[in-house]
């Protein structure tokens, strides 16, 4: 048996110097499946992207699929990427095993509830409130450097965890609280606010959109309180104003009391979101 990658169609590179390719998986010669690679360079290093990895049903279990992801390795290699990514949908049986037998480590998850026609009701004494500007001011620096903690804390080097975080800032919030179809708003307990909670729109496939909570913390002295289950409480009523029938959300793959949270309130995992350092 041999197994190759055979290209599709030509090379494609943006201005930016990001390129993507498809690629025929083959089995001496003759097609057995399909791999298709891409680029992101919001690590501020550019990062390979496994976008399809499909072996023709009859064709499985027999190792062309290793085979093919470690060939797709090479390519990435060739293009100057330093890890790999890859988003692996809930309902693609055998991926993530395989992918995790050749190196490669869950970072986070994607979720999603599909919405009870009317929102929910808050427990008593809680309220939402959007936050005014000098409120966002505050919040936002806040915010920026939480998230580029939590990309330290799972081993990126500095300067391309600050990249990650100004690069989605600035695709998600480009005019602040100005950005259409943004809420920035406030949990308040009894006058004093306990915590907050971003939701924005997030297109999932051409076509599809949902709401999506983009950041949700409880402030540090009002932890375990039940907080947290509130502000996601909140945000579903926030998300009834966009229409959209679902909300959506990603959380790291370490976080086991909020993925813990969220799967008592009804969210499903969607795709699995795995890496893999190329040396």
């Amino acid at each position: 048996m041999t197994t190759t990658l055979r290209p599709t169609g030509p090379l494609q590179q943006t201005d930016d110097g990001m390129r993507s390719r498809g690629y025929d998986v083959c089995d001496n010669s003759r097609p057995v499946g399909v791999i298709e690679l891409g680029m992101d360079g919001a690590f501020g290093t550019p990062a390979g992207i496994l976008r399809q990895l499909r072996i023709d049903e009859a064709d499985r279990r027999r190792g062309r699929g290793t085979i093919a992801a470690l060939a797709a390795e090479e390519v990435l290699r060739g293009w100057g990427c330093g890890q790999v990514t890859a988003s692996v949908p809930a309902d693609a049986d055998g991926v993530v095993p395989l992918l995790e037998t050749l190196g490669y480590t869950e970072r986070s998850r994607n979720m999603l509830k599909s919405l009870a026609q009317d929102p929910p009701v808050l427990p008593p004494g809680l309220v939402g409130r959007p936050v005014d500007e000098s409120e966002y001011e505050v919040w936002q620096a806040h915010a920026l450097d939480g998230f580029r903690q939590s990309w330290l804390d799972r081993g990126l080097p500095p300067a391309q965890a600050q990249a990650k975080a100004e690069a989605s800032r600035l695709q998600n919030l480009p005019d602040g609280l100005s950005t259409p179809g943004t809420w920035i708003e406030a949990l308040v307990h009894d006058g004093e606010v306990v915590g907050h909670v971003w939701v924005g729109g997030r297109e999932l496939s051409p076509g599809v959109s949902v709401a999506f909570v983009y950041d949700v913390e409880v402030a540090e002295e009002h932890r375990g309180k039940g907080y947290g289950r509130a502000l996601m409480l909140h945000a579903e009523t926030i998300a009834h104003r966009t229409g959209t029938g679902a909300l959506g959300l990603h959380v790291f793959a370490g976080n086991t009391p909020a993925i813990g949270l969220y799967e008592s309130l009804g969210y499903a995992t969607t795709h699995r979101n795995l890496f893999k350092t190329l040396l």
